[in-house]
Formats: C-alpha cells, structure tokens, sequence
C-alpha cells in the first residue's frame, strides 16, 4: 500500500504512477486471459452436455468406443454417461471458479484506475 502526501505532485512520484499503470495493465491482461479460459470451460461443458443427451438416445447394448490416444476402447454406456456426468461437474466447477476470479480482477482494475484518475487529479493516497 501507497500513500503519498498531500504536498506530493505526480510529478514527484512519477515510479508510483507508472506502478499502478502496470498493475491496470496487468489486471487488464488477466481478465482477458481468464474470458478466454472461461468461454473454453463453457464449450467444453456444452460438448460434453450434447454428448451426453446424444448417449442417452442410445439403448444400453449399443457398442461405445472412447478414444485413448490413437486407439480406441469399448466402454459400456453407463461408464461413459458417468465420465461425462464427472467432466460436466468438474467444469462447472471451473467455470464458477473463473467468474470469481474474473469478478476479482475487475474490481482491481476498477480500483487501479480509480488510483491513476485520483493521481492525475493531484488525489492524497495511492493505496
């Protein structure tokens, strides 16, 4: 945490500045970074939804293959509908995780902007 006197000027603190600057800049990059990531969970989750709607169509003898590498083994329907249940539990999970992690740096880029318009404006604390 910053404070700078009320007699400081930008101009006496130009490192101070420049800080915040990269920490905006850093949050800036973070928060795309973690949209990105985000929008892949969620397509993901949509695959694995589809998949499993498309599975449940199927009767309970019908040959299913999961791909391991460049094979292919069979695995019962059931076996497959609960991976699927499984991956789709563990990416909702990572989706909630990423919304608060978005949510967080958002509010520390709000929060570094408002410390640079405070500055600029000659403001007293750059906490």
């Amino acid at each position: 945490m910053y404070t700078v006197p009320v007699t400081c000027g930008v101009r006496e603190r130009p490192h101070l500045l420049r800080e915040v600057e990269t920490q905006a800049i850093a949050s800036q990059q973070q928060i795309a970074l973690t949209r990105t990531q985000q929008a892949a969970k969620q397509r993901e989750m949509r695959m694995a939804q589809l998949t499993r709607t498309e599975i449940s169509a199927l009767p309970a003898d019908t040959n299913v293959y999961e791909g391991v590498g460049k094979m292919f083994i069979s695995l019962p329907v059931a076996d497959i509908k609960t991976k699927l249940e499984t991956q789709m539990k563990e990416l909702e999970g990572d989706v909630e995780n990423l919304g608060k992690r978005l949510h967080y740096l958002e509010v520390s880029q709000k929060n570094s902007k408002d410390q640079i318009d405070r500055m600029l404006r000659g403001g007293v604390s750059a906490s």
